[in-house]
């Protein structure tokens, strides 16, 4: 498979998405029931994301399906897409899924992965000529709120490789406050620098046995967001002063995933996704032979996962969207 993201590619990643952000079952519910009568199904709790295995992988599934369309617009799977959006980001559909905020016990829902990634998704909805970003509206304020309120009061970043990892929903969140709430984006810029900005010579003890992220790697990529040019620069090399050397090994090293059906083993075809994706947006802040480094390491790790982005669901179901980062990275085109 190409390492560049191409019409090609793009439509068979959309069309694994469409396979899968309408399949109600199997599923993983994120829910705390109060009574017999919250045993719902996925559908009546999610009227919208109640597909692709879970809520969160079913908003990046859409965000996938979105960013597809607006960058191939020509693809075989458009008009799909256009009528599929067109049913499901709807005004209706999105006060059910603003009901399920409301109930008691729900504040830690998704926290934080789910909620980057609504926010990315109504990001993709604005750049679209249609009425899915004005629907999705109220969603986005609705977890921009509970950003605006967990913020302050997370006094140490969660630096985990998984969902509960604070830099890689922050990543997601920057880029849409930076466009709609610049009160939000001022509040992760400040956080950012509390959290990461005196760390130094990061061991990088990764990947866990279930990371999808690389939280090295994720750590350096919010910086490079949040901070000047030049200021990043010398952040990063007290960060990992010894990238030139080839350490630490771990990050240059792809993860070895034993069993695909293992949906936890799967999440380290994630970790191979997501590091390329790093590698490949830090790259362009590097010297030059890091720079080539990096985009090596890149290749090397979506060599390992990209034949992987289907097959077994486990990992089927949300992959490709990972995938999509990686080969359309600034540093890829």
């Amino acid at each position: 498979m190409s390492h560049q993201l191409t019409p090609e590619i793009a439509g068979r990643f959309a069309s694994i998405a469409l396979g899968h952000v309408t399949r109600e079952y199997p599923h993983k519910l994120d829910q705390v029931l109060e009574g017999p009568e919250d045993l719902l199904s996925p559908r009546q709790l999610h009227p919208i994301f109640f597909g692709s295995f879970d809520w969160h992988s079913c908003v990046h599934g859409y965000w996938l399906l979105l960013r597809t369309l607006r960058r191939f617009p020509d693809m075989p799977v458009s008009v799909r897409i256009r009528t599929l959006a067109d049913e499901m980001l709807a005004p209706d559909k999105v006060a059910g899924e603003l009901a399920y905020l409301d109930r008691a016990y729900t504040g830690g829902f998704e926290r934080p992965y789910g909620w980057g990634w609504l926010l990315a998704l109504h990001g993709e909805a604005q750049r679209h000529d249609a009425a899915w970003a004005e629907d999705l509206a109220p969603l986005a304020r609705a977890f921009a709120r509970r950003f605006h309120n967990y913020l302050p009061k997370l006094t140490y970043p969660i630096r985990t490789g998984t969902h509960f990892n604070t830099a890689f929903a922050l990543i997601l969140a920057l880029e849409w406050a930076a466009a709609n709430d610049l009160a939000l984006a001022a509040l992760i810029g400040e956080r950012a620098r509390a959290w990461y900005r005196e760390d130094r010579d990061c061991p990088a003890w990764e990947p866990g046995g279930d990371d999808f992220l690389s939280s090295a790697l994720t750590e350096a990529l919010l910086m490079k967001r949040v901070l000047p040019r030049g200021e990043f620069a010398g952040w990063f090399n007290l960060f990992l002063p010894r990238l030139a050397a080839g350490a630490p090994k771990s990050l240059f090293t792809p993860a070895f995933v034993s069993d695909r059906s293992d949906g936890k083993i799967a999440h380290l075809d994630g970790v191979n996704l997501s590091r390329a994706w790093c590698w490949r947006e830090l790259a362009d802040a590097l010297e030059p032979d890091l720079a080539a480094l990096a985009q090596e390491t890149a290749d090397r790790h979506l060599e390992a996962s990209l034949p992987h982005v289907a097959g077994d669901y486990m990992g089927e179901h949300w992959l490709a969207t990972f995938a999509l980062l990686a080969l359309e990275s600034r540093s890829a085109e």
